[in-house]
């Protein structure tokens, strides 16, 4: 596989610091050599300079051991390929290898990931910002717009736009619906909702009547004998027939008990119950879905409803101050709230929150640890090189200088035991 040379980024770049710590470490250890080559020339003139002496002595081979030791982390010293130097360049591989591994053994796995969401109150966090966003964070709250605006517009519209409306497609048609209708409907008639729709269908019987007197009249007439029709009884006949029909309807509107009305109630309980129990009603129902969700009228509402859901999205993302006011700002701070009164809710959310990080981690957790491996697999020697140098910093410069100062006073202690004995 061919290593690519990342772009130099600002995590690549030496910092300041760092530079710093490096110049003073090599500083101190030419320090030492200059302070040991004094010491020796001048050594015999005062029995002291024997001590300062060794301790440049000794400061100087503990600081170049310690400066040969952190330059094989990274590099050849010297650029001589001295064996087992550059030993982060030569085992990137392995290192990348085990890396992603820890990463899936210790973070992503489903165990730890639960354990991590169950100190999280998700809900209650929700709840808190959406009853009062004015007092969260600005620059939290802007820069979480921004991105989110960014996003939406920098997706593919038609491709995105034709997997929101599959995907509502495929759920609708995996829904099977005449059991819900049927829950539904017994629902409602065992609260008496279904009433309004009683006394809207007879309301609608009555309009549809008042509208279609001439076709009873002409029905009638057509069918009369001749007999009726020269002595006007059908005329009598089609008035009788509609004023019954209209005294049949307004009672049926006014007698909550009438006999009609509750034939209709029973029809319905037992239509509430047919969709629920009975085969062949529920794949009468799953066909009609499936008839319409194939309507190209169906297909233009579903296509309605993206484009407005991904423009309302865009007007809260762009400016969520205003999109949070008028009545869903008031709907969602009523939310927020409730989620932070209500455990029952929020200890569901939180359960949601928590089985989604889960799953996440689950279902896309190896798909992370290929990423972070190849990622690493594929940069050269040079990126991997100074993006782990910058990133221990200057705790590898203290090394150097500690290994320095250590080294001199070992050498200062060697020199008083030998001045001893």
């Amino acid at each position: 596989m061919t290593k690519l040379r990342a772009p130099l980024s600002s995590s690549e770049a030496v910092p300041a610091p760092l530079r710093r710590m490096r110049l003073v470490a090599t500083g101190l250890l030419v320090a030492m050599a200059a302070i040991f080559l004094l010491a020796r020339a001048f050594d015999h003139l005062h029995p002291a300079l024997g001590y300062v002496r060794a301790f440049a002595e000794a400061a100087m081979v503990g600081g170049l051991a310690d400066w040969f030791a952190v330059t094989a982390l990274f590099r050849h010293p010297l650029h001589l390929p001295i064996p087992h130097t550059a030993i982060i360049p030569r085992n990137k591989d392995r290192i990348a290898s085990t890396l992603a591994q820890f990463l899936r053994d210790n973070f992503l796995t489903p165990k730890v990931v639960a354990r991590r969401m169950q100190r999280l109150d998700i809900a209650a966090a929700a709840g808190r910002w959406l009853a009062n966003p004015v007092h969260g964070d600005g620059r939290i709250g802007r820069g979480a717009s921004r991105l989110a605006a960014d996003f939406l517009e920098s997706l593919d519209q038609e491709r995105l736009g034709g997997m929101a409306k599959g995907a509502i497609a495929a759920r609708l048609r995996a829904i099977d619906i005449a059991p819900l209708l049927g829950q539904a409907l017994g629902a409602a008639i065992a609260k008496d909702r279904h009433l309004p729709l009683l006394d809207g269908m007879t309301r609608w019987a009555a309009r549809a009547l008042d509208a279609n007197e001439h076709l009873i009249r002409e029905m009638v007439h057509s069918r009369a004998g001749s007999i009726m029709r020269w002595t006007g009884l059908d005329e009598t006949l089609a008035n009788k027939i509609i004023e019954g029909l209209e005294k049949l309807l307004v009672e049926m509107n006014e007698d909550p008990g009438h006999p009609l009305r509750l034939k209709a109630e029973e029809g319905l309980e037992r239509l509430a119950y047919d969709l629920q129990h009975k085969p062949e009603l529920r794949e009468r129902v799953e066909a009609f879905k499936l008839e319409m969700l194939e309507n190209q009228a169906f297909q233009r509402w579903i296509d309605g409803l993206w484009e407005t859901s991904r423009a309302a999205l865009l007007r809260l993302a762009r400016d969520p101050g205003k999109a949070l006011g008028g009545k869903m700002g008031e709907t969602l701070r009523q939310f927020g709230v409730t989620l932070q009164e209500d455990r029952k809710l929020a200890d569901t959310i939180n359960r949601f929150a928590r089985r989604s990080a889960v799953g996440a981690a689950t279902d896309y957790g190896d798909g992370i640890v290929r990423l972070v491996s190849d990622t690493i697999k594929g940069w050269d020697a040079q990126t991997i090189t100074g993006r782990l140098e910058n990133a221990v910093g200057r705790d590898l410069q203290y090394i150097r200088i500690n290994g320095t100062l250590v080294g001199g006073l070992v050498g200062v202690l060697i020199h008083t035991v030998d001045t001893l004995l």
